[in-house]
């Protein structure tokens, strides 16, 4: 497993070794060894969670204020643009994001830590996330970011968002409830 830094510490993009042939390939989505050895921590996860979206859905920015979750993303098939926001009012990069083209066929992975908003836009047809999280949902934490926000500045490559109702709502960051 290569691991990637991004601007955001901590976040990193992780690209597991392929075993490829004209039959088709293997890999490990996650190995726990190979995992602590790449982000220096070997997380425990509690639910495992796939979702299917069509092209345009952008959903999130989602995040738990108590008990927050720490996600490892990928895209199972289709392509996304996956995005983590810094959430930490004193973290040097509070505020600030980064996004990453996963895809069924780059097998990229994503790790976003705990203290960081989590969303997506399907850049394809269709496309289906798999996440895995070290946290349970709970929906009396849940909170939500809006997607739009100017002072995130976040390019979703999407023409027209899908949003659900709760992310229609969402607030915007200067409103919502944070990490300190």
């Amino acid at each position: 497993m290569n691991a990637i830094p991004t601007a955001l510490p901590g976040v990193l993009i992780l690209e597991p070794k392929v075993f490829g042939d004209d039959r088709g390939f293997f890999f490990e989505s996650y190995n726990e060894g190979q995992f602590e050895q790449a982000t220096g921590r070997a997380p425990r996860f509690v639910q495992d969670n796939h979702s299917r979206s069509i092209r345009g859905v952008v959903r999130g920015i989602h995040y738990q204020v108590v008990k927050p979750q720490a996600k490892l993303v990928r895209a199972g098939s289709g392509v996304i643009l996956d995005v983590a926001v810094d959430l930490r009012r004193t973290s040097p990069t509070f505020g600030q994001h980064v996004a990453v083209e996963l895809s069924a066929d780059n097998k990229r992975q994503l790790w976003i830590p705990e203290g960081f908003g989590h969303g997506f836009a399907v850049l394809s047809e269709t496309a289906e996330l798999l996440y895995k999280t070290t946290e349970f949902w709970f929906p009396a934490h849940d909170r939500s970011l809006a997607w739009d926000d100017p002072a995130l500045g976040i390019d979703w490559r999407v023409a027209e968002a899908i949003l659900s109702d709760k992310d229609q709502k969402a607030p915007r960051l200067e409103q919502a409830e944070l990490f300190d």
